[in-house]
């Protein structure tokens, strides 16, 4: 299983490397089915590996013009702040058993992997679809900010981020094409950019709650970085919509899986 697992760390990084997105909606099933990690140290691990494997990802956009930094301050620091607050305050928070209907516990580790999988269908459905982005301008283009909703989405993000351990890029790149009107080849940049900001920020909040395994998390991190690189090459062969695509299906039916996977596995153990 470790085996497969390392494996699957190197496609953590590839995705990122050829779609600008994806690779960290597959880091916490990877870390808690492959590896034996348990979900609450999977979201804050998840943190470091996106983290660490989107700030190196970041440097040759930087390079080639496809970061806008202004954007990347205006949403980062709200979505910085409330992940933050999420690992260091609200996740410690959550008793062990949410709630009960009859025989059915919802622990923390059930609704942590539930939540993460609903993401994981909405994640993939926005890669299925994936419509020309009507908003996306060109790079002259005089830039408007729609303040409120930026700092509203930036707020929902890092919260989310916070909970499942997800970077929530399918999420950040359409709302900087709507929202600071950039093109889609920065806002995948800036997206990038402001993924490993908040994941590693977000992650400083776990250190004086959790024991971290370092060793798995350091190593599982340089695959993905070495995948990267390798998706970084491989996207200027390879159409990026049709991978994009075919990934998107690759998540949904994991995300299925996983609700269907957890919810018998506590369905069972209440009987």
């Amino acid at each position: 299983m470790e085996i497969a697992g390392y494996i699957a760390s190197l496609l953590i990084g590839l995705s990122l490397g050829l779609i600008g997105g994806g690779g960290s909606i597959l880091t916490v099933p990877v870390l808690v089915y492959l590896f034996g990690v348990d979900p609450v140290s999977a979201t804050a691990y998840s943190l470091f590996i996106v983290g660490s494997t989107s700030l190196v990802g970041v440097y040759p956009k930087y390079r080639s013009s496809e970061v806008n930094l202004k954007t990347a301050i205006i949403f980062g620091i709200p979505s910085i702040l409330a992940v933050y607050a999420t690992r260091a305050w609200i996740v410690p928070a959550i008793p062990k058993e949410v709630f009960s209907i009859g025989d059915f516990v919802v622990t923390k580790a059930l609704l942590m992997m539930i939540l993460f999988a609903v993401l994981m269908v909405f994640a993939s459905v926005s890669m299925i679809r994936d419509k020309k982005q009507s908003g996306a301008t060109d790079e002259n283009a005089v830039q408007h900010f729609n303040y409120p909703m930026i700092l509203l989405e930036g707020t929902i993000v890092g919260v989310l981020t916070g909970l499942v351990g997800a970077g929530g890029g399918f999420l950040i790149i359409p709302a900087l094409v709507l929202f600071s009107k950039l093109p889609m080849k920065q806002a995948v940049g800036t997206s990038l950019l402001i993924i490993a900001a908040k994941s590693l920020i977000g992650f400083t909040g776990d250190l004086g709650n959790m024991v971290m395994d370092w060793t798995l998390l350091l190593s599982v991190a340089a695959l993905a970085i070495v995948g990267i690189f390798i998706g970084n090459g491989l996207s200027k062969k390879v159409s990026a919509s049709s991978l994009k695509k075919g990934f998107g299906w690759f998540v949904l039916v994991m995300g299925i899986y996983i609700i269907l996977k957890e919810l018998l596995s506590a369905g069972v153990s209440a009987h």
